[in-house]
């Protein structure tokens, strides 16, 4: 039997077969075209799926469930998506609608959880009973397994690990709040950090990485400059890298997982990243005296994991 896996995001619609061993079969993806109607969208995640199977020569009964990660707040008791600000989705029966479209079982989840259950099933933290796992981008993404299932909340919107706040009365996020840890640490905090040191700093190097404009700013800036012994650059990896630690400090002393991993460009960095957490998080870590600690790592599926993630959640319900 294959599993269909749909990562619906606010740019792309990706979708994949997977087989039984969790490898993709096969995988496409065409442009969202945000903003459209709800069931515009659906539409095209139904001609996706049918044109994925065509093109592997898979019939629909050799599938046994589709599984759809979409941003936003996944009710997966009723298969609705109650709020999805991205999407502009309000109370969007999704399940009901796929299911009327191509006549088999679906199952919805948020696409943060659905990448985590990836990690979990085939990737970085695969063989743990529990994990966090972090995805690092325009935002931060996060998505919790404890006792190998993911964790809701009660309200279905558990999980928001980026909206935690690490500096009260901080820096304003674009969810209306402030302090939060996604306004520090994701992707788009990196390079705020950035261009508010070229500013102070009109000699560092970043300058020039940069092409002299603050435009050309991304996540590699002033790891570039850092490695080129820009001392603004090193201030300002230092200051990240302090920021994620506190946030993942936070996740380890409240969820204790098994495995901690980081996903998203900024991971590309590697050692230069990963080796100073490590030391924030030896330093910081509650429980020190503890045989076991959690593992740190970087997420080894990108953006597969959404998919494969996906794909099998449906055996989450299965287990119900």
């Amino acid at each position: 039997m294959y599993y269909i896996g749909i990562d619906l995001g606010g740019t792309n619609i990706a979708a994949g077969i997977v087989d039984e061993d969790m490898n993709i079969v096969l995988k496409d993806s065409i442009p969202t075209k945000l903003p459209r109607s709800a069931d515009l969208i659906i539409d095209d995640m139904a001609y996706l799926t049918k044109e994925l199977l065509k093109k592997a020569s898979i019939s629909m009964d050799q599938v046994k469930w589709i599984g759809i990660g979409t941003p936003g707040t996944a009710n997966f008791d009723t298969g609705i998506i109650e709020y999805s600000n991205n999407l502009r989705f309000n109370n969007v029966p999704m399940v009901k609608m796929m299911e009327e479209r191509l006549g088999k079982k679906v199952f919805v989840e948020n696409d943060a959880n659905a990448a985590a259950y990836g990690e979990f099933k085939a990737g970085a933290a695969k063989g743990a009973n529990s994990a966090v796992a972090i995805t690092l981008g325009t935002g931060i993404g996060g998505g919790v397994i404890i006792n190998k299932r993911i964790l809701h909340g009660f309200n279905f919107a558990g999980g928001e690990l980026g909206h935690t706040v690490i500096e009260v009365d901080g820096r304003e996020c674009t969810c209306g709040r402030r302090g939060c840890w996604e306004a520090y640490a994701s992707a788009t905090g990196l390079i705020n950090l950035t261009k508010e040191s070229m500013k102070e700093h009109k000699d560092s190097i970043m300058w020039e990485i940069a092409g002299g404009s603050l435009d050309n700013v991304n996540g590699k800036t002033a790891f570039d400059a850092m490695r080129k012994n820009d001392e603004a650059g090193r201030q300002v990896v230092d200051l990240y890298i302090k920021y994620l630690g506190c946030g993942l400090i936070n996740m380890i002393n409240i969820f204790q997982p098994e495995v901690l991993c980081i996903g998203g460009g900024i991971c590309k960095e590697g050692d230069n990243l990963i080796k100073p957490l490590e030391k924030i998080i030896e330093k910081e870590r509650y429980n020190k005296n503890a045989e076991k600690q959690t593992k740190i790592c970087v997420a080894k599926l990108g953006n597969d994991a959404g998919i494969i993630g996906a794909a099998f959640v449906g055996e989450l319900y299965n287990a119900q």
